[in-house]
Order: C-alpha cells, then sequence, then structure tokens
C-alpha cells in the first residue's frame, strides 16, 4: 500500500517539474514555456529600429535548463 502512495506522489511531482505553463508575450508573437527545471522561448518580436537588416522581426529558439542558456539561435 505504501508502495502505490510513494509512486503516485513521484509521477505527480515529476509531472509538476516536466508540464509547461504557455505565457505569451506583448512583444511581437513571442511565447515562453516555463516548467520548474527549465524554459523555452520561442522568439518573433520586432528589431531595433537602427539595425540594418533585411528582416524586421526577431526570431529563434531559447531555451534554459535550471536557468542556465543551453541554446540560442535568435536572429
Amino acid at each position: 500500500m505504501h508502495k502505490k502512495i510513494i509512486i503516485i506522489l513521484t509521477i505527480i511531482v515529476l509531472l509538476i517539474l516536466i508540464v509547461p505553463i504557455p505565457n505569451h508575450l506583448k512583444d511581437g508573437g513571442s511565447v515562453e514555456y516555463n516548467a520548474i527545471l527549465y524554459k523555452i522561448t520561442k522568439v518573433h518580436s520586432l528589431k531595433n529600429i537602427n539595425e540594418d537588416d533585411r528582416s524586421k522581426y526577431a526570431e529563434g529558439l531559447i531555451i534554459q535548463i535550471f536557468g542556465l542558456e543551453v541554446y540560442n539561435n535568435v536572429k
């Protein structure tokens, strides 16, 4: 009986740590997916006016695990 309760509680805790909550930012269309263990940001925002670039949007993906940036390809 105790093993079943421990297994169920472990599954619930893991789901809380892993399941992300989407947050839509008001910068042109970026979306952040926040979980306790990680954060993924799909960037789609307007660039600064002074930048000379063909695209007027910054687009890419940022992945952070435990608050440390692991991947960033925002252009």
